[in-house]
């Protein structure tokens, strides 16, 4: 089993920044082969992948957080954080930590609120 604990989430106005982190635990093995990421969901709208990172630093985004966000990972944390500058108002949502591993499975934080006024 692994648990991940989120914060970091919060209001702010546009143009801000946040800084949101994921702290994982529980049974992680072959930290080589797990990938952490967050999503995303805006009320009436389905969930969707904001970033990811594997565990050798390669990192994944959509195109409308690129520039923006950027990811990051301390391996020996078992920590992800996502750094969120320029937020607009389009960016409130309740942000999710993922983790994937092969051995692990798949597992999600309890979600975190981000609310970006205008």
């Amino acid at each position: 089993q692994v648990q991940l604990v989120e914060s970091g989430g919060g209001l702010v106005q546009a143009g801000g920044s946040l800084r949101l982190s994921c702290a994982a635990s529980g049974t992680i093995s072959r930290i080589n082969r797990i990938i952490m990421g967050w999503y995303r969901q805006a009320p009436g709208k389905q969930r969707e992948l904001v970033a990811d990172i594997t565990s050798g630093g390669s990192t994944k985004y959509v195109d409308f957080v690129k520039d923006r966000f950027t990811i990051s990972r301390d391996n020996a944390k078992n920590t992800v954080y996502l750094q969120m500058n320029s937020l607009k108002p389009d960016d409130t949502a309740v942000y999710y930590c993922n983790f994937y591993g092969p051995f692990q499975g798949n597992y999600w934080g309890q979600g975190t609120q981000v609310t970006v006024s205008s």
